[in-house]
């Protein structure tokens, strides 16, 4: 089947599933596509004839979610959505943003290889303290996909939204470091980027995050004035849409951070570049444009998420791993988060329940599940971590992502407002 037949299958697929959700369900219509793409594979996997069921698994297998999302979808979905963050409120909560995003990562992911390193041997399964902090590096960071997806449904505050979706934004870059770095170190110390001994971990580190954060700005700069030089809105889409993907593309070739590299592009294009080199009839038909891209890519990788069901190695065991990895994965969070706002909670307000708002709403999502599948076959727990990971996605996007809005109203507006004491 050729490039083009496949892409037919997934939009019809993705369409249908969107035209049923928004007719019958009136779910958020992430939830709903994959909601809808999961129950369907779960009933093919249970019902199908066998020979169309190998038939779906291959077509699965030959579009490579890890490589579709991580190489292709992920660029014009993180670019998408830091058009509409507004830089002055990510810099009035810069350092809540920062610590989540660099030391709660870390501090998230040894907690959780800590706590499903203890939990495993009580089911009967075995993995490695190293499998367990590979686990605990590709959950902890939060997905900015999903985030930025469920919160246009919520009615959270500014500063709350802001907090979530900037963290979500900017963890990858130092998630995706500590999961090379660790993914490497359960493979014998060895990666596709060398020997990871201290001095290699600064050395990638300084590339993959220092160097992202260099390429993205001299990047959107460059942009920025070639949209001052004209005053044609198809021409000043057509330059977004070449700085997303020839950066994403220029960023892996230089081994820096793709996704950071764009989201910092694209808080330029969106800030900057709307204020000096864009008129109104400009500024409206760019948003127009990446808001209809970030709905249908969205749409596509949502229903990704639920067949991949279709070729997941699950066993009733690594199953019951995943429900169990459920609760210590947000009760790592829960640490991780209360721990940065209490360390900071002296020199800036926070509102009383943004410990929980924080840790409910930080959702895991196709990111999560794409670097679990990127683990090599010989890795001997790499079938258990992918079960476990999709099991926590699964309910992260459906059970958080429903109720995060829920929990959000359930709180008192006067307890959503900043600079309340803490009680």
């Amino acid at each position: 089947m050729e490039l083009f037949d496949l892409l037919s299958v997934v939009l019809v697929f993705a369409a249908l599933t969107a035209w049923v959700n928004c007719r019958f369900l009136g779910l958020p219509t992430t939830i709903g596509v994959m909601v809808l793409a999961l129950a369907v594979s779960s009933l093919g996997v249970l019902v199908a004839p066998p020979a169309l069921r190998d038939a779906t698994r291959a077509l699965l297998e030959r579009m490579d979610f890890a490589h579709a999302l991580l190489d292709v979808l992920l660029a014009f979905l993180l670019f998408a959505g830091a058009l509409h963050v507004k830089i002055d409120r990510l810099y009035q909560h810069k350092w809540i943003i920062g610590g989540l995003a660099t030391i709660g990562v870390l501090a998230s992911t040894f907690l959780v290889g800590g706590l499903i390193h203890l939990t495993l041997p009580l089911l009967g399964l075995e993995a490695s303290w190293i499998e367990c902090l590979v686990f605990g590096a590709l959950i902890s960071p939060t997905d900015p996909i999903a985030v930025l997806a469920i919160l246009k449904g919520t009615n959270a505050p500014k500063s709350l939204e802001t907090k979530i979706a900037g963290e979500s934004l900017f963890n990858d870059g130092i998630g995706v470091v500590v999961f090379l770095v660790i993914a490497g170190m359960a493979m014998g110390g060895h990666g596709d980027h060398g020997v990871l001994d201290g001095a290699g971990v600064a050395a990638l580190f300084l590339r993959e995050v220092g160097g992202s954060l260099v390429l993205g700005l001299a990047a959107g700069w460059v942009c920025v004035q070639l949209m001052r030089q004209v005053d044609q809105y198809q021409v000043e889409v057509l330059l977004s849409l070449a700085l997303c993907a020839g950066l994403y593309s220029l960023a892996a070739a230089l081994h820096s951070s793709g996704p950071l590299a764009v989201v910092v592009a694209g808080l330029m294009i969106g800030n900057q570049g709307k204020r000096l080199a864009m008129s109104s009839l400009t500024i409206e038909r760019l948003d127009v444009f990446w808001e209809l891209v970030d709905e249908i890519l969205n749409v596509v990788l949502f229903v990704f998420i639920g067949m991949e069901v279709l070729i997941l190695p699950l066993g009733g065991s690594a199953i019951l791993a995943g429900l169990a990895a459920i609760p210590l994965v947000l009760l790592a969070r829960f640490l991780a988060v209360g721990g940065a706002v209490s360390l900071l909670r002296r020199w800036r307000p926070f509102t009383p329940h943004a410990v929980k708002i924080l840790t409910w709403g930080g959702l895991r999502g196709g990111i999560s599940v794409a670097l679990a599948l990127s683990l090599p076959a010989d890795l001997p727990a790499r079938d258990l971590i992918v079960t476990m990971t999709y099991v926590v996605v699964v309910f992260s996007i459906v059970v958080q992502g429903l109720t995060v809005g829920r929990l959000v109203r359930w709180i008192p507006q006067e307890d959503l407002q900043e600079g309340i004491p803490p009680h």
